[in-house]
């Protein structure tokens, strides 16, 4: 391994190149209007045509116009901010000849203004796990564009772009748009249609279940759920088949202007604390709220209870011999986080803490899920690649590959709150001076008022998951400087030891104004990752590294098939969550105490759910 100091710093041509093309100043400009404009021309003194609907807005550091009435179309765009991996967002307009032309950004358009492929382009390159990983995608978006009009936006093989593993809408349609009045209320049947002309281009290896779930699709009755199974099934079969290897590790600093660090991360080794199998699959960073005294004291309470509730949760799905329903699995993930919240919450009445000096933290957490899958050989792989995403606040996770940095998730602060509700552009939203300010965060409020953020990804590409606090993104921090780690760590030319110490005094160095803390994984599915490298320290015993070994995931296993016996999962997590407040707090007291008693508990519910099997109906079963 070379040294930290050879690692690439804030003067990196590279990182202000990616930074500027990522700037969004490419954008693309909606309706008949912008369409007659010919390229080479000159818009508002200020856009430059460079192809049909794509501008270069050459003034970026001046604030586009904004609408003078928000349109029915620039509302949706707003609604589904929540979706901003797949749907672009509203730039500004640009008012010519008497009308207002709707810029987007974020849009699918590469650093030289030109579009990204589309998934009729790209389908035949695609592995048979990204064929279905898009389809999948298509069909999570159905729902919430279908709520809004606006699903024929997923019915044009040309209008879905591909950017890797994800799809990006090229713009929205909305429905009652279409030319045949068939499509005024599209179905699944019409979704059905659009992948079918794909199908030619399958992989063998899904062509035939691809085909048989496009005819189901086109059933007079069938619902969302069964097709979503299905597909769900077979995007989990063929991922499965892939290896996988990861390697963790995280890191925090108190940052140049705080004297104490209320971030905590996990895992983070320390002489108290050692790396289990849990480590290797739980990554938790969350930043407290409420001073010395209670934000690093939120920030540690919702680490250790979470890992408790976790346990629990992976040692049922673990011993599942059906596959859970990601709906579910969100569900369960999303009720654990209200749970470890009002285990906060009730310090706080206990201390009679009110308003501003309730203690409270935000959490970005990444789960992957082991779940039992039957290969196409009739082999069990141990693992489906399911990684689940939850966050409260603004603490962030990325995915990274030497291509691309995407933003998993979406912060819950007064900016984009103001853009979900459709009041306002992001933009205009950034002006105000409370735009920064949480608009949730775990343990300020009873569990009911909480809404967690849970997405459901598949690891099929080698990358990197970061999961940071807001001391190390703000500013754009993690969007300028990831291309300069990522080939480096991807490529193992830097231990990810050396790798997270240099970004977070980078980080430091740019930010430095709050605690910063990061957890980095390394997740390879192309082939194994090489032997692991373990810092002298681990080996002499002294302490002169900063940063710990990385905690690793060995390769996915394939087992051959065994008979389990089932329990019925919701009633188990029922019961396992409903006390969930008094478990966090007994744990918080006798955290050894507890997990022994945790395990002699879930003997004891095994066996008495077990006999209650009889009574659930099969198809609730399955589900």
């Amino acid at each position: 391994m070379n040294s930290t100091s050879n690692l690439p710093n804030y003067t990196s041509a590279l990182a202000i190149d990616r930074s500027q093309a990522q700037g969004f100043h490419y954008l693309w400009a909606v309706g008949a209007t912008a369409q007659n404009q010919k390229p080479g021309t000159t818009i508002a003194a200020r856009y430059q045509v460079k192809a049909a609907q794509i501008w270069l807005d050459t003034q970026p550091e001046v604030d586009p116009q904004v609408p003078l009435a928000v349109s029915e179309i620039a509302q949706t765009y707003m609604l589904l901010y929540p979706y901003r991996l797949h749907v672009p967002e509203v730039y500004g307009v640009c008012r010519e000849g008497g009308d207002e032309i709707l810029l987007l950004e974020n849009v699918p358009l590469t650093e030289n203004g030109e579009l990204q492929p589309s998934i009729a382009q790209v389908w035949h390159q695609g592995t048979a796990t990204r064929q279905v990983y898009w389809l999948w995608q298509m069909l999570e978006l159905w729902t919430p564009l279908s709520e809004l009009g606006v699903a024929s936006s997923l019915l044009s093989p040309e209008q879905v772009r591909i950017e890797g593993w994800r799809i990006r809408l090229q713009e929205l349609i909305f429905d009652e748009g279409q030319t045949s009045e068939s499509f005024n209320r599209p179905t699944l049947a019409n979704l059905a249609q659009s992948w079918l002309v794909l199908l030619p281009d399958a992989k063998p290896i899904i062509a035939d279940k691809l085909q048989a779930l496009c005819t189901l699709m086109q059933a007079a009755n069938v619902s969302y759920r069964d097709i979503s199974t299905q597909l769900n099934a077979l995007l989990l079969e063929q991922a499965a088949a892939l290896p996988l290897r990861s390697q963790v590790i995280g890191a925090t600093e108190v940052g140049k202007r705080r004297s104490h660090n209320e971030d905590t991360c996990y895992p983070l080794h320390t002489k108290t604390q050692s790396f289990d199998e849990l480590s290797a699959r739980l990554t938790i960073v969350c930043d407290g709220i409420g001073g010395h005294d209670g934000g690093e004291v939120a920030s540690q309470l919702a680490v250790q209870s979470i890992q408790l509730q976790v346990k629990a949760l992976l040692s049922e799905i673990a011993h599942q011999p059906e596959l859970l329903p990601p709906d579910l699995i969100c569900d369960q993930l999303a009720a654990i986080v209200r749970v470890v919240n009002n285990l906060i919450a009730a310090k706080n009445d206990a201390q009679n803490r009110m308003a501003r000096r309730r203690m409270g933290t935000t959490l970005v957490m990444a789960l992957q899920i082991p779940q039992c899958v039957t290969l196409t050989s009739g082999s069990v792989s141990n693992n489906g690649h399911e990684l689940y995403i939850v966050n409260v606040g603004d603490s962030r996770a990325y995915w990274i590959t030497p291509e691309y940095c995407h933003q998993l998730t979406v912060d819950d602060d007064v900016a984009v709150r103001e853009v979900r509700m459709g009041r306002s552009l992001y933009r205009e939203a950034l002006k105000r001076p409370d735009s920064g300010a949480l608009t949730q965060a775990m343990g300020t409020r009873e569990g009911h008022h909480l809404h967690p953020s849970v997405r459901r990804f598949i690891i099929e590409e080698d990358g990197l998951l970061v999961l940071c606090s807001d001391g190390m993104s703000d500013n754009g921090f993690v969007e300028q400087s990831w291309a300069d780690y990522a080939e480096l760590i991807l490529q193992d030319k830097f231990s990810l030891e050396s790798a997270v110490k240099s970004w977070l005094d980078f980080a430091n160095q740019r930010n430095g104004h709050d605690n910063a803390s990061i957890v980095l994984t390394h997740c390879q599915v192309s082939s194994s990752l090489p032997e692991l490298r373990l810092p002298m320290s681990f080996v002499t015993g002294e302490d002169d590294q900063d940063l710990p070994a990385p905690v690793v995931i060995p390769p996915t296993e394939v087992v051959p098939r065994k008979r389990k016996s089932r329990i019925w999962l919701k009633t188990l997590l029922v019961l396992l969550l409903g006390g969930g407040t008094a478990l966090g707090a007994w744990y918080y007291r006798d955290p050894v105490g507890m997990e022994q008693q945790i395990k002699g508990m879930e003997q004891q519910i095994k066996s008495k759910v077990e006999p209650l099997r009889q009574f659930v109906p099969n198809d609730l079963l399955k589900r």
